[in-house]
């Protein structure tokens, strides 16, 4: 294979469309998973699956694995805060209020 005066050029370009491209497809897919997502599993998935989508380009360029884990870790998260602050107005199990 010959080499051309621009190759150099050309490889750093397609690299830059490889990498806006990249992230082009992240973003749809952290907006399709809060499309999916009803209004009550959405509370903690977009806020998840934006953290987990920067943090996943990050480590390997893995946005899309990290935007979907950030969204299920999210929404546990949201659903165990809302079980605690339930928790909280009522009594212990065995106990009833007197």
């Amino acid at each position: 294979m010959r080499d051309y005066p621009d190759r150099s050029h050309l490889e750093s370009r397609l690299k830059e469309d490889f990498i806006a491209m990249k992230t082009i497809a992240t973003l749809l897919a952290v907006a399709a998973l809060t499309l999916a997502a009803n209004s009550a599993d959405a509370k903690g998935c977009i806020k998840g699956a934006v953290v987990g989508g920067v943090a996943g380009h990050y480590a390997g360029h893995h946005g899309f694995l990290g935007a979907a884990a950030g969204c299920l870790y999210g929404r546990h998260h949201a659903k165990e805060q809302e079980r605690q602050q339930q928790g909280q107005g009522q009594p212990p199990a065995g106990q009833e209020k007197m």
